[in-house]
């Protein structure tokens, strides 16, 4: 670690990350996309992500979590530039710093079940549960489940299950 990181990160007290947890709470999201991909295995695939809003006025909020995380990047939110955005959405960044840091940090959550799900999406990604088409489909049933407060999916469940079990059929008996 460089001298630089090194006195960024010693300006970062217990407290500091207590409070960056609580407005994690209000103005963060622990999200997972189901996108269409043509090309994918299942022609989806599953993409977690980890975002907290701010508007530019304090990004140096924003940049506190940078510096916390060790990881992310911040950019201008589409639509609205004046609304800052930052994101990690590395699987690893997500599994190795921000879960770690909610589990200890974040001691009152309204967002209990959502984030329950997240941790069993990315520990699912982890154990490699989609690469089968079952564990695929029980993958986005669980995404399905996080509801959140942002826009609605482009693609009912039903579409994207049908899709995803197209030419499948279940194995049948020796001789049907």
């Amino acid at each position: 670690m460089t001298a630089v990181n090194q006195q960024e990160r010693s300006f970062i007290t217990e407290p500091l990350k207590y409070f960056l947890a609580g407005f994690i709470e209000g103005e963060g999201s622990c999200c997972v996309s189901v996108k269409k991909l043509p090309t994918a295995r299942f022609g989806y695939v599953i993409d977690p992500e980890f975002f907290i809003y701010q508007h530019e006025k304090g990004r140096d909020i924003l940049e506190m979590a940078r510096t916390v995380f060790g990881t992310g990047r911040i950019y201008p939110k589409p639509g609205n530039e004046r609304v800052l955005v930052f994101a990690i959405d590395n699987r690893r960044g997500i599994k190795e710093r921000v879960i770690p840091f909610l589990d200890k940090y974040l001691i009152a959550t309204s967002k209990k079940e959502e984030y329950g799900v997240f941790k069993q999406v990315i520990a699912a990604l982890e154990n490699k549960e989609h690469t089968t088409r079952e564990g695929f489909a029980k993958l986005v049933e669980l995404v399905y489940r996080l509801k959140g407060k942002g826009k609605p999916r482009k693609r009912t469940l039903n579409e994207v299950m049908d899709e995803i079990l197209r030419d499948c059929t279940p194995d049948a008996p020796a001789g049907e």
